[in-house]
C-alpha cells in the first residue's frame, strides 16, 4: 500500500519525479498493491468551476495524479484535504464536490473518493481477514463552511457522537486485524502544523510567502510561529477544533497496538512512535517544509516522496521512497518492521 499526501502542486510541463516514481512502484508491485492520495489534491484552492481561469492549472494538477493510477485495477482512493475544501473559506463544499465528481467520472467509480459527498465517515474497507482500512474526513471537523451531516445528506451518521460511536465499533470488530486508519490532518506533527518552525522562518518570515524575500525580522518575526503554536488556525494543531478531534482519536487509537495512523498536511515525511501506536505523516507529495528531529520521531526528512506498507502474513513493513536526478528507481531512504 501507497501512501501520497499534498500532491497537488505537481509539474504539469514535465513528468513530475514524484508522481513518475510512484507509478513506477505501483506497476512493480501489480494490482494486489494499493494507493492512497492523502489530500491536498489541488492547490492552491480545490478545483473551481470549469470556467473560472484557473481551472485549466487545477485540473492539469489533478489530471497528473489521475494518470499515475488511470490503469492500476487495485485499490486507489482520494481523500480530500483543507485545499480541496477552498482553504476552508466560504464555497468549500462546492468546491470540495466537484473534485469529488471529476474523480469519480473519470474512473466511472464511486469507491475512488472517501468518504462520499464531504461527509466525516469512517468509512470502512475490509481488505480480506487480517487487514481493513478506515477513511477518515478530518476536514469536516474543522472546515467552518457547510458540511453535510446526517443519513438524509448521504452520512453515515446524524451527529458527532454517532461518529465516535460508529468509529469504536469499527475498531473493535476488527481488533484481530491489522487497522490502517487514514485521513488529512496528522495526529502528530513535528512540522509547521505542529508550531515546529525553523530558524530561518523565525529570522526570516517573509519567506514562507516568496523564497526571495529575506528581510531579517528577528522579533516580530517570531511572533507568527509562536502564534502558531500556541493559538493557531482551524488547520493546526493548536486550534480548538483540531485539538478536540485530535485528544478524541488519539485517546480511541489508544486502546490498540495494531493499528496505523496515515495523514499528510505537513510538507515533509515523518514516522512517530508514540505509546505503542504508529503514526505516519505523508505529505511531502508536490512540497517541502521544515521538519524537527524529535524523540519519538523515528524518521523524519524534509524531502519529495511517499511511504509503502508491505502486509505480509506475520509482518508489517514500512518503506520510505524518495526521487532521485540519477536513479529511475529513486531512493529507499528508509525501512523498519512495524508488526
Amino acid at each position: 500500500m501507497f501512501l501520497i499526501g499534498d500532491a497537488g502542486a505537481p509539474s504539469v510541463l514535465h513528468p513530475d519525479p514524484t508522481l513518475a516514481l510512484l507509478e513506477r512502484k505501483l506497476k512493480e508491485a501489480g494490482d494486489a498493491a494499493g494507493v492512497f492520495f492523502l489530500g491536498d489534491n489541488i492547490y492552491p484552492t480545490g478545483l473551481p468551476e470549469s470556467n473560472d481561469k484557473d481551472f485549466p492549472l487545477a485540473e492539469k494538477r489533478l489530471l497528473a495524479q489521475l494518470h499515475v493510477v488511470e490503469h492500476h485495477k487495485g485499490l486507489k482512493v482520494f481523500v480530500s484535504g483543507n485545499h480541496d475544501w477552498k482553504k476552508g473559506r466560504k464555497g468549500g463544499f462546492q468546491t470540495m464536490m466537484r473534485q469529488q465528481e471529476y474523480v469519480e467520472s473519470f474512473f466511472s467509480s464511486k469507491e475512488v473518493y472517501l468518504p462520499r459527498n464531504g461527509c466525516p465517515g469512517p468509512y470502512e474497507i475490509s481488505v480480506n481477514d487480517k487487514l481493513t482500512f478506515i477513511v477518515l474526513n478530518t476536514q469536516w471537523w474543522v472546515h467552518g463552511g457547510h458540511k453535510p451531516l446526517g443519513k438524509r445528506e448521504g452520512c453515515l451518521v446524524d451527529n458527532e457522537h454517532e461518529f465516535f460511536l460508529l468509529l469504536e465499533d469499527l475498531l473493535a470488530r476488527n481488533s484481530s486485524k491489522r487497522i490502517v486508519v487514514l485521513g488529512h490532518h496528522p495526529l502528530y506533527s513535528f512540522a509547521v502544523h505542529g508550531g515546529r518552525f525553523s530558524m530561518k522562518q523565525h529570522l526570516f518570515p517573509l519567506t514562507d510567502a516568496n523564497k526571495k524575500l529575506y528581510l531579517p525580522l528577528p522579533v516580530a518575526g517570531s511572533l507568527y510561529p509562536i502564534y502558531r503554536r500556541y493559538i493557531g488556525s482551524k488547520e493546526d494543531m493548536s486550534h480548538p477544533l483540531y485539538k478536540r478531534l485530535r485528544r478524541r482519536l488519539i485517546d480511541i487509537f489508544k486502546k490498540y497496538d495494531n493499528l496505523i495512523y496515515a495523514a499528510g498536511h505537513d510538507h515533509n515525511l515523518q514516522y512517530i512512535y508514540k505509546n505503542n501506536q504508529h503514526f505516519i505523516v505523508s505529505g511531502a507529495g508536490s512540497k517541502v517544509n521544515h521538519v524537527q528531529k524529535a524523540s519519538h520521531a523515528i524518521f523524519t526528512h524534509a524531502h519529495k516522496g511517499f511511504f509503502k506498507l508491505s502486509f505480509y502474513e506475520n509482518e508489517t513493513w514500512l518503506e520510505v521512497f524518495e526521487p532521485h536526478k540519477k536513479k529511475e528507481d529513486g531512493l529507499l531512504v528508509f525501512r523498519k518492521k512495524m508488526f
